[in-house]
Parts: structure tokens; C-alpha cells; sequence
């Protein structure tokens, strides 16, 4: 619709498997419209923020894990529309991690409230959000 308002999102998430093929997963805060939903650790690029920079500072915040990253692995992009009728485009860089170092401790106060890593068995049990499906069953 034209008259919708529209807004623009870019986000860098990172791909993190361990040794034992366990992906790393942060899960939305209640104050968020994805609330309780599993989504890959990252999010927004902030204006004039390099896409890396910006994914190693929220992986940083949601896991409190430092990362070396490895290669850009795809581009998403989708529209939604948002509870208050904007119309989100988000577009998606997914990165993989190379390695990482701390201990994990979940994020306060912020746009996730838990971390954890995940067995593939356990992935179809959980609520995920729609790109993670997509980006587990590409690269996993």
C-alpha cells in the first residue's frame, strides 16, 4: 500500500557452530514484536557502523563472546509488516564465525534475554524465527 509507512532495517548476524555441531541462538526480549522467538546472535548496523564491526559488538552484547569472523555467507532480504502497520524491509547480512573466546552470559536489559547453544535435533523444537530455518537448512 502507498500510504504505509516504510522503514529500512540493515542487520549482520553471525553463524556460530561449535565443536560438536551445536549452533549458537539468542532468544527475543519481551520488548520486542519477535519476542520469544530463537534468532541468530547480531543485529543492526548502526549509520556509518562497518557491517563486521557491527556484528562483533552485538554478538558481544547478546552472548558476551568476542568473535573472529570467517566469510559473508548469504544476503537475506524480506518485508514485513509491522504491529503498527509499517512496512519493515530487512536486509540480512549472514556471516560465518571463525572463533570466539568468554564465557557465555546472556544480555540484560536489552533485545534478547537468553543465549544458548542448540544440538540440529533440538533446532525443530524451538520457535525460530523465519530467516533462521532458512540459513540452518543452507549451511548447516
Amino acid at each position: 500500500m502507498p500510504d504505509m509507512p516504510q522503514r529500512q532495517r540493515i542487520a549482520a548476524y553471525g553463524l556460530c557452530v561449535d565443536a560438536d555441531g551445536r549452533l549458537l541462538l539468542v532468544r527475543g526480549a519481551p520488548s520486542l514484536s519477535l519476542r520469544g522467538l530463537w534468532f541468530l546472535p547480531g543485529g543492526g548496523v548502526n549509520h556509518g557502523e562497518h557491517p563486521t564491526d557491527a556484528l562483533r559488538r552485538e554478538i558481544r552484547e547478546e552472548s558476551g563472546l568476542s568473535v573472529e569472523l570467517g566469510p559473508l555467507l548469504d544476503v537475506l532480504s524480506d518485508v514485513w509488516t509491522l504491529p503498527d502497520g509499517t512496512s519493515l524491509h530487512t536486509v540480512r547480512l549472514v556471516y560465518r564465525v571463525a572463533s570466539w573466546s568468554g564465557t557465555l552470559e546472556a544480555e540484560v536489559n536489552g533485545s534478547s534475554d537468553a543465549v544458548q547453544w542448540f544440538g540440529r535435533d533440538e533446532l525443530a523444537t524451538l520457535p525460530l524465527s523465519h530467516y533462521v530455518d532458512e540459513v540452518v537448512r543452507r549451511f548447516l
